[in-house]
């Protein structure tokens, strides 16, 4: 379920505080040293750095 236009443009990454872009069901942080990508569940984004996937 894709996140309102709106939210999409507000949110930031916790951790460098670069904008985030929605990909399937993950916002990936657009910083270049950081790539953290945090779960949206049940349309809910988790921006919690302890939930988030490190970049691969």
């Amino acid at each position: 379920m894709p996140l309102e236009a709106g939210l999409l443009e507000i949110l930031a990454c916790p951790a460098c505080h670069s904008p985030l872009e929605e990909q399937d069901t993950e916002l990936v942080c657009t910083g270049q040293d950081c790539g953290l990508a945090y779960p949206v569940r049940d349309g809910i984004p988790v921006l919690l750095v302890d939930e988030a996937r490190r970049p691969a």
